[in-house]
């Protein structure tokens, strides 16, 4: 399968019905949470796994916010796979479980591959741990700095 043409709006990467279906895992995980803010914190994960499959080797790692999109996408295992196959690589999680653990220089490189992806980081979900005067979620981990992703290519089969 071919690597996609990334859309100009992130959200367009999967079909609306999986956007709202992924919006509504965060809010159910959120139940405070406003549809409009779940939204944007899906279009996040979205960017973020686009990054992440187009720069497999960069060590980037989202926002605790941005995570909670991201555990949503992951939960819409299909669509979550297929996502990744038209972006060129599965993007694996691998938890951090410290919600303090934050490191700005991984959040701003990860901040800049999205950009030059040509999208544009919604700079209120992509702050510290400590943003929840923002948003509360239900995610207690933090990526940065141990726990950055990093795609390593699959090994070929033998024989």
């Amino acid at each position: 399968m071919s690597v996609c043409e990334l859309p100009v709006i992130a959200r367009a990467l999967i079909p609306d019905s999986q956007f709202t279906s992924c919006r509504s895992t965060v809010m159910d995980a959120n139940p405070d949470m406003p549809p409009e803010m779940a939204a944007r914190i899906v279009e996040e994960a979205l960017k973020f796994v686009a990054a992440c499959a187009r720069n497999p080797a960069t060590g980037l790692a989202p926002s605790r916010i941005v995570d909670e999109g991201w555990h949503a996408l992951i939960l819409h295992t299909a669509m979550y796979a297929e996502l990744c196959g038209r972006l060129g690589t599965f993007v694996h999680h691998f938890p951090g479980y410290d919600p303090t653990n934050y490191d700005p220089p991984v959040i701003d490189r990860t901040r800049e591959t999205i950009a030059a992806l040509g999208y544009e980081a919604d700079s209120e979900l992509w702050g510290p741990p400590s943003n929840e005067t923002l948003v509360a979620v239900a995610a207690k981990c933090q990526h940065a700095p141990e726990c950055t992703i990093v795609i390593t290519p699959r090994p070929k089969p033998k024989g």
